[in-house]
């Protein structure tokens, strides 16, 4: 499938910055099953790629400059052939057993120890894994705004509202208390391979999470809409929660009264075989 992305991040200030800060992970990754055919960030100041220890390429923007609004623009085509269900490799160089430490956003309380019971005592892990998410798909209704960045995962379970971030660490901190290693995928979902039943405001830009599994690798599981992820998603970043793989982060100096607005268009395609 070939994906053609958009995605703008748009900061408005009541009252000037004098200075920011921004990391920015959006640039694809460079795991099995996606090839980026073409990238470009756009956005002001000076910005310069590196790559961290999750094998994330992050680009580091500064403004020194008085500013009332930033724009960041992110566009692209990217290929994809990861099937439902298949494991992949990528390039992180950080143990997996890391991913099975606790962060604050997924920290584990009592009830989400006690989801975590079936998964830890189950022998097909698949089938269980499967279970995990119709269980959170369930508890846990997709409410946009509902949450917000610091919510963690403890959180979200027990108002039973959350968006495709909550469902992730919830799922991540299930896994974790039953020994799989998980991690935090940020990324673009396809809105036209989404089923009638879902929701289309956590369309486009979207968030999921990887299980290690022994003698495969990582799996991709997408709780928010309770599938596999397949190839109508494109990856971003990994990381151990929300705060190692957003996709745009960052620090300011003055610039009272900020507002946020992003939009993300992903259109999809048939990737077409190359002619011999």
């Amino acid at each position: 499938m070939k994906l053609t992305i958009l995605h703008d991040t748009v900061y408005q200030y009541e009252t000037p910055a004098r200075y920011c800060i921004q990391y920015l992970r959006l640039t694809p990754r460079a795991d099995a099953g996606q090839r980026t055919v073409e990238w470009d960030i756009e956005s002001p100041g000076v910005r310069w790629r590196q790559t961290d220890a999750f094998g994330n390429v992050v680009h580091v923007m500064s403004l020194d400059s008085a500013h009332q609004n930033l724009r960041i623009r992110a566009r692209g085509v990217v290929e994809t052939t990861l099937k439902p269900g298949e494991a992949i490799t990528d390039v992180a160089s950080v143990p997996v057993e890391s991913f099975l430490v606790p962060t604050p956003l997924t920290q584990p309380d009592a009830a989400l120890t006690e989801m975590s019971r079936p998964l830890a005592a189950a022998s097909d892990k698949d089938a269980a894994l499967d279970a995990l998410m119709h269980e959170i798909h369930a508890r846990v209704r997709y409410e946009t705004g509902a949450t917000d960045v610091e919510h963690t995962a403890a959180e979200a379970l027990a108002q039973g509202r959350g968006v495709c971030q909550d469902h992730a660490h919830i799922f991540i901190t299930c896994a974790r208390q039953a020994g799989l290693p998980a991690r935090y995928v940020s990324g673009y979902i396809d809105a036209g391979n989404l089923d009638e039943a879902s929701d289309a405001n956590h369309a486009a830009s979207h968030a999921w999470a990887d299980v290690w599994i022994a003698g495969r690798g990582w799996v991709s599981f997408d709780a928010t809409h309770h599938a596999f992820a397949g190839e109508a998603y494109c990856r971003l970043a990994v990381g151990r929660d929300f705060l190692d793989a957003s996709p745009v982060r960052g620090m300011r100096k003055g610039g009272s009264g900020e507002r946020m607005d992003v939009s993300v268009t992903v259109n999809a395609s048939q990737a077409v075989a190359n002619q011999q």
